[in-house]
């Protein structure tokens, strides 16, 4: 396994047996709720709006190594972000786990979320991967409907 490979799997084991912001937010703006069949994975998303920026931002749930380090990264990418810049985040997540395996991530704009981009070699686990991010995006856009990945 190349280094760089060692360093992801380190970051996504991390983030699994160390989830930052994990726990139900007091005081919170927004909800949603996200559930993977596939894998089982259900996640609770509470959301922090300071204006147009997240002040906090936390999840609970169950779910893979995957699907727990995923929400945990995003939450920590998120953190002080406005609502534009957090969709654009979104989008370019949404790429970077969906784009052939052929194809460069953009480690530096990525930063640790790019320790995911290996999911695009097990389609399944995109799932996984992307449920935080769709329930991310349905807090934001405030929908009551829980979040589905099949």
């Amino acid at each position: 396994m190349s280094d760089l490979s060692d360093l992801y799997q380190e970051v996504i084991l991390d983030h699994n047996k160390r989830p930052r912001n994990f726990g139900a937010m007091a005081e919170f703006d927004r909800r949603a709720l996200g559930h993977n069949p596939l894998c089982g994975d259900r996640l609770v998303l509470y959301l922090k709006l300071d204006g147009d920026r997240v002040a906090g931002v936390s999840f609970e749930g169950s779910g893979c190594a995957i699907s727990k380090a995923s929400a945990s990264l995003m939450t920590d990418a998120i953190k002080g972000k406005t609502v534009a810049e957090v969709r654009d985040l979104f989008t370019r997540f949404q790429a970077m786990v969906t784009m052939p395996m052929e194809q460069e991530v953009d480690e530096a704009s990525m930063g640790k979320l790019a320790a995911l981009a290996g999911v695009r070699s097990f389609p399944v686990r995109v799932k996984c991967a992307s449920l935080a991010w769709h329930t991310l995006k349905a807090a934001l856009e405030q929908s009551q409907q829980p979040v589905h990945t099949e």
